[in-house]
């Protein structure tokens, strides 16, 4: 929440002029306006809005992803509604991804023929 410039004139110019909604209030010394700062929301990178809906795409559930990718399942929920993403139904569906906890991670990267052509998503 900082001020770089008055958002009328683009001065650098202003003074603390009261409290308003629980927001400090500023007036531009140039032009006389009267400005508050916007609170600014967490903003998610586009990887991972991307990347949660590939994985939805691909049958994982909401938690599914909130596990995975460590974003609420509720915010993958509203990023799907967003973007008007519909699932493609498919009867034969079978898993295409294994959680591993980490010692068995470690085990899996023991077997060179494991790695070697294999797609592998780890993340924290």
């Amino acid at each position: 929440m900082t001020i770089d410039l008055c958002p009328n004139c683009g001065s650098d110019s202003y003074i603390k002029s009261g409290i308003v909604n629980d927001r400090q209030r500023y007036k531009c010394k140039s032009c006389g306006y009267y400005f508050t700062v916007n609170k600014l929301g967490k903003q998610i990178d586009d990887y991972y809005v991307n990347k949660a809906l590939q994985l939805y795409l691909e049958g994982l559930t909401y938690r599914e992803i909130e596990r995975i990718l460590g974003v609420s399942h509720v915010s993958v929920m509203n990023w799907v509604k967003k973007y008007n993403i519909k699932r493609p139904f498919n009867v034969n569906y079978h898993l295409t991804y294994k959680i591993l906890s980490a010692s068995e991670l470690s085990k899996y990267f023991e077997d060179p023929k494991k790695i070697k052509g294999a797609g592998v998503l780890v993340t924290e």
